[in-house]
């Protein structure tokens, strides 16, 4: 596949920056092949075809942390190892988000209307859940942590059972935050459109990278199991060791997903 050709999962961890612009890549091919070719489903084939090329990293990755669970023992090294690889991909995520981001914003309207259809539909139906009524500040935190729990909980789902497939719901998160920064950017242009970047970018990166990072460490693992039972290595002595790391990654990110939650209700609106 050309794709891996462009990134190979080492060269990732040694270079995990470079994976912002590989997502910027993707994102825009993704994006653009699906109004050509699927212009009606195409708010969802693009994300479809960004999480295509982005396979061969993600497996990569989940079949290389499942070979150091197995020959490490030293629980201190693993999380410095997962750090890595969590680093890779929030960058991969970030360069997801961007480039999503910059085609709905400098897209004519009518385009960037019909690609963001679906996600406009997601963002309608999260805000539906806050108007209308009265909520207090708690009832607020309990509904997105809530909403986000599930959505970690099928990042970890897809991971086990698809293996790269939780890249699918990571990179459809991509593409709704990508739509909420640029309807909020939108609404701020008229202050300069460098200040209303920054800000949309900042509001919804406050809390979205701590979320994204609970998101991966779920799906890591997910999959560290997955391929474990693939390459029956449940078999072996250390599949304990295996299983006790994926669970304290799994712990990690429901931690993680809380911290996030916390920031997004109690500090994200006193800065915007």
């Amino acid at each position: 596949m050309v794709f891996e050709f462009l990134v190979s999962t080492k060269n990732a961890e040694r270079h995990p920056w470079e994976m912002f612009f590989i997502g910027m890549i993707y994102s825009s091919l993704g994006l653009f092949l699906s109004y050509w070719i699927f212009k009606d489903y195409s708010s969802i084939v693009m994300v479809f075809l960004t999480v295509l090329a982005s396979i061969h990293i993600i497996h990569g990755a989940f079949s290389n942390e499942e070979e150091r669970d197995k020959k490490e023992v030293n629980e201190m090294f693993l999380l410095k190892s997962h750090g890595r690889v969590l680093t890779y991909f929030i960058f991969l995520f970030l360069g997801f988000t961007l480039g999503f981001a910059i085609w709905n914003i400098v897209l004519p309207t009518g385009m960037s209307d019909i690609l963001f259809a679906a996600q406009q539909g997601t963002i309608q139906s999260i805000n539906a859940k806050f108007t209308g009524h009265a909520v207090s500040s708690a009832q607020a935190f309990t509904i997105i942590f809530l909403n986000n729990l599930r959505v970690l909980f099928f990042a970890l789902l897809f991971s086990f059972f698809y293996g790269a497939g939780s890249i699918f719901i990571l990179a459809w998160n991509a593409s709704v935050i990508a739509a909420a920064i640029a309807s909020f950017f939108r609404s701020l242009v008229h202050g300069g459109i460098l200040s209303a970047f920054s800000l949309a970018m900042l509001r919804y990166f406050t809390h979205g990278i701590p979320e994204v990072l609970a998101y991966f460490t779920a799906a890591l693992a997910g999959g560290i199991i997955s391929i474990a039972i693939i390459k029956h290595d449940y078999k072996s002595k250390r599949f304990k060791e295996i299983l006790i790391d994926s669970v304290d990654l799994i712990l990690l990110s429901v931690g993680i997903l809380f911290v996030a939650a916390v920031i997004e209700v109690y500090v994200t609106p006193l800065l915007f």
